[in-house]
């Protein structure tokens, strides 16, 4: 028996890592799921790789009419959805110095205005008791180097969560973001490259209470939990971090 039957999930950012292996559990447990991502190739791939029961959409997180077409497609193939998880965003590591105003903007462009628009274009299309799921970052609050503008992003994340869950409060939307510290997923090696995320994942490790990496199907539990069962809970930040933020 599944227990999220017909339940309609958008993941933004959900053809890779987190995302992709949130929507895999999802269509085990009955729901139908729609993803998105900008690389055409991967959306591709993510469509081949979830099946009839998937949308795979090509969609921007930083174009604001991208953001119109998806919430377009959601209410034409479904009516409305049940769960957004605004899971899309970017990583960079660059010492503060190097940072230049490209990199401040894109990463602000994704991670903080797509998320922003994201919510604003598609919660009118959740009925009461649905829920929404922002991916924050244990950046968030932890002074880490070389990644002081995307840390900024996800503290702008947890603003919003909070002003989203009270301005949404009326319509019984529940708002919560995950907050996932080191997870194996291909993120460092995109951003920095392999042999230098070999160092840092190595350090990584060391620093974490418990000696590992975090696996995507923790955190996607996570959200699970957070868009179905934490029916008492909104405007809040669950760590899946090893205790990294906390011991």
């Amino acid at each position: 028996m599944t227990k999220y039957p017909d339940k309609r999930v958008v993941i933004t950012g959900g053809t890779s890592g987190i995302g992709l292996v949130t929507a895999k559990l999802l269509l085990e447990q009955g729901a139908r799921v729609l993803v998105t991502g900008r690389n055409p190739a991967t959306v591709d791939a993510a469509r081949q790789e979830l099946g009839d029961r998937a949308i795979a959409l090509t969609s921007d997180a930083t174009s604001v009419a991208d953001i119109d077409q998806l919430a377009d497609r959601a209410r034409s193939e479904w009516g409305g959805l049940d769960v957004l998880f605004v899971n899309a965003g970017q990583t960079a590591f660059v010492p503060f110095e190097a940072v230049t105003e490209a990199v401040y903007d894109q990463l602000f462009a994704i991670n903080a205005k797509g998320a922003y628009f994201t919510v604003q274009k598609l919660a009118p299309l959740i009925p009461r008791g649905g829920a929404i799921v922002l991916t924050t970052s244990v950046a968030n609050v932890l002074g880490l180097s070389m990644a002081g503008v995307y840390s900024a992003t996800k503290a702008a994340l947890r603003s919003m969560t909070r002003s989203f869950a009270r301005e949404l409060l009326p319509r019984e939307i529940r708002v919560n973001a995950v907050s996932p510290g080191p997870i194996e997923t291909s993120i460092l090696d995109r951003a920095i490259g392999p042999e230098a995320a070999a160092q840092v994942k190595s350090q990584l490790r060391a620093d974490s209470p418990m000696k590992r990496f975090g696996r995507p199907e923790e955190v996607a539990k996570a959200v699970m939990f957070l868009a179905f069962e934490a029916t008492y809970m909104t405007g809040a930040e669950l760590a899946v971090d090893g205790g990294g933020t906390q011991l």
